[in-house]
């Protein structure tokens, strides 16, 4: 008997996580996505794990280019969240209108998150239908202190104090 893709599904729905935007840029063309598959891996040296769709035009540009970027999201972010995470569809420009900056590659990084981690590519692994992949973290940023944007059982939540 087979575990029911739906089922493991409904189980996930119960995970607590922060939620990131992970990004890139190549040939002119950026892209990003919504993930909460994102842990760090190592502080020394520093690194992080993300897991993201082999199919999605986010990982393809992250694998040509071996760069990627990953914002942290504050309580203010819920409709980029959500804008990212299929609201605008994986074919059209995300990225239009959003206000970006760079650290020392080219993936954009969005204003207005808790963090950003500005990362090259080391190790890929290919898992069912997703890439694992390990990142060296070239540079940090830390922003003003805001609250964490948090995401469980299909919704997003702020901590309370």
């Amino acid at each position: 008997m087979s575990l029911k893709p739906q089922d493991f599904r409904l189980a996930m729905r119960a995970w607590t996580s922060g939620i990131t935007i992970v990004t890139a840029s190549d040939s002119g063309q950026s892209h990003g996505m919504t993930v909460n598959s994102f842990t760090s891996l190592s502080a020394e040296p520093p690194q992080i794990l993300i897991s993201l769709q082999t199919a999605s035009r986010t990982c393809g540009l992250i694998l040509k280019s071996g760069a990627l970027g990953v914002t942290i999201l504050s309580t203010d972010q819920k409709e980029t969240a959500e804008r990212f995470a299929g609201l605008i569809a994986d074919a059209d420009d995300r990225m239009a209108g959003i206000k970006v900056h760079t650290l020392q590659s080219n993936a954009p990084l969005l204003d207005g998150g808790l963090a950003w981690f500005d990362c090259r590519v080391d190790k890929t692994i290919s898992a069912g239908t997703n890439t694992l992949i390990i990142a060296d973290v070239a540079a940090v940023e830390v922003g003003p202190g805001k609250r964490p944007l948090v995401y469980s059982d299909r919704d997003y939540y702020q901590l309370k104090t």
